[in-house]
C-alpha cells in the first residue's frame, strides 16, 4: 500500500513509498484511513524538527473505518467510524505524568505518526485503547479534526481560564488559531484575531465566525484596537498561535497588566522576546502542547453531541499522491486545514 514516510533524519525529505499492509495483532485495531489532517507538527518533522523515529509514516489526525480487530478488543467493531488519540501511544500509565493525564511527557511514549506509523497511508494499526467511535453520519474530515480540536480545548478551556466578559487576543489565524478563537467565543469572551496581509481569507473566516474584530496588523494597530475595547487595559487573555517573534511580542505588548499568556504554537528555534513585559505586567505565562485525557474526552463529547462543526475549519482535501500540494498550501497559508484522503 502507499504511505507518506519520513525515512531519514535529514531535513526537507519525505517519500511516498509502497509498504506492506499492516495486520491487527492482539489488542490492536486495523483502520482504513479516509481522512488524515496535515498538522504543523508534520511540517516540523519534514524539516527535521520535533521528535520522530524514522523510518515512519506521518499523520496523526485520523478519521477512518475499522476493518479488523485483534483478540481482546471489545469496545470497537468492524465497520465503526473512529478516530485515534495518537499522543497517548506507548504511555506507561505508571509515571507521574500519566497519573496526571499528561501522557505527552511520559518517557516511554511513542506517538502515532512520529514514533510509530501514522495515518498518511491507506491503513494503519493502533492499540485498541487509543481508538474511539463516533457517529456514522459525521464526515470523516470532522472525525480527523478531533485531535487538533482537543489540543485547542486544552489550551483554551483548561489552561487559559477564559470567562464571560474577558477580552481575548488570538495571534495567528490558522486552523489552530481559529479553533481557539471559536472556543473563546463559546466561553463568553470578546475575541480579537490578528494576522498579516497573507492571512486575508483566514481573517475573513474569523469574521464569519462572529469574532469582535479580525485585524491585519500590517495596516491596523491591534494594541490600540484592544485598548479601545478595554478602557485602556488591554487583553485579559492572549494566545499565540503564530509561533513567530512578531506574534509572541505582539501578544506580550497587547496583554493587560496581570493578564494571562498562553503559548500554543510550536517554536523550534530561539528568538528574542521582551521579557521585561512579563515581569512589569506581572503576566501569568504558560505553554501548552498536545492534548491530555480531560481535553480529549471533552473534545470527543462535543464532537459526538454535535456541539461543534469541525468541518468549518477544513478547506482543502487532497489525494495521498498530491501530498506536496497539501504541504505547499499549508506553508503558503492557503485556506485552513488540509486533509489527505488516502
Amino acid at each position: 500500500m502507499k504511505a507518506l514516510r519520513k525515512t531519514t533524519q535529514e531535513p526537507g525529505e519525505l517519500t511516498l513509498c509502497d509498504i506492506p499492509e499492516p495486520v491487527a495483532g492482539l489488542g490492536e485495531v486495523l483502520i482504513q484511513v479516509h481522512a488524515s489532517g496535515l498538522c504543523g507538527t508534520d511540517m516540523h518533522i519534514r524539516e527535521g524538527g520535533y521528535g520522530f523515529r524514522p523510518p515512519v509514516t506521518l499523520g496523526h489526525e485520523i478519521g477512518g473505518e475499522v476493518i479488523d480487530v485483534g483478540e481482546t478488543v471489545t469496545h470497537i467493531s468492524v465497520g465503526d467510524r473512529v478516530t485515534v488519540n495518537p499522543t497517548g501511544n506507548g504511555s506507561c500509565g505508571r509515571c507521574r505524568f500519566c497519573h496526571q493525564g499528561s501522557y505527552f511527557f511520559c518517557p516511554e511514549r511513542r506517538s502515532v505518526g512520529s514514533g510509530i506509523d501514522g495515518g498518511f497511508a491507506q491503513s494503519l494499526v493502533v492499540p485498541g485503547p487509543l481508538v474511539f467511535g463516533l457517529p456514522d453520519h459525521l464526515a470523516y474530515a470532522a472525525v480527523a479534526m478531533v485531535e487538533p480540536f482537543a489540543c485547542c480545548v486544552k489550551a483554551v478551556c483548561r489552561f487559559s481560564d477564559i470567562a464571560p466578559g474577558d477580552i481575548a487576543l488570538v495571534c495567528g489565524p490558522g486552523p489552530i488559531g481559529l479553533m481557539c478563537a471559536w472556543l473563546a467565543l463559546q466561553a463568553g469572551a470578546q475575541v480579537v484575531v490578528a494576522g498579516t496581509g497573507s492571512d486575508g481569507d483566514r481573517l475573513e473566516r474569523a469574521r464569519s465566525m462572529g469574532v469582535t474584530a479580525a485585524v491585519n496588523v500590517e495596516d491596523t494597530d491591534v494594541v490600540e484596537t484592544l485598548a479601545e475595547m478595554s478602557e485602556g487595559y488591554g487583553a485579559d487573555v492572549v494566545l499565540d498561535c503564530g509561533g513567530t517573534r512578531g506574534s509572541v511580542n505582539q501578544c506580550l505588548q497587547a496583554a493587560a497588566n496581570c493578564g494571562r499568556f498562553t503559548q500554543v504554537a510550536l517554536i523550534d528555534h530561539s528568538f528574542d522576546i521582551d521579557w521585561g513585559r512579563i515581569v512589569y505586567k506581572q503576566l501569568n505565562v504558560q505553554g501548552t502542547i498536545a492534548a491530555d485525557w480531560p481535553s480529549w474526552d471533552r473534545a470527543l463529547t462535543m464532537t459526538r453531541e454535535e456541539q461543534v462543526d469541525l468541518t468549518q475549519f477544513v478547506t482543502h482535501t487532497h489525494s495521498l499522491e498530491d501530498w506536496e500540494t497539501a504541504f505547499e498550501h499549508a506553508e503558503g497559508r492557503i485556506g485552513l486545514k488540509q486533509i489527505l484522503e488516502p
